[in-house]
């Protein structure tokens, strides 16, 4: 998920996405320890969008 796109959601929409991606990062976790994961970089991709909605969220909170 691109930066711009992150902006263009609300603050709950953002939050919303924040766990989901948590919960998808924990899927692909339990998948890995199984032997399960097809596509490892997955797990990558995903802790990449949870840092991008945490930074944009700490952004927007320190201009209100």
């Amino acid at each position: 998920m691109k930066p711009g796109a992150i902006r263009d959601l609300s603050i709950a929409e953002m939050g919303d996405k924040l766990i989901d991606l948590q919960q998808e990062l924990f899927n692909l976790r339990f998948q890995h320890g199984i032997g399960q994961l097809e596509n490892p970089r997955k797990m990558i991709l995903v802790k990449r969008d949870i840092a991008r909605i945490k930074t944009i969220l700490r952004e927007s909170a320190g201009k209100k």
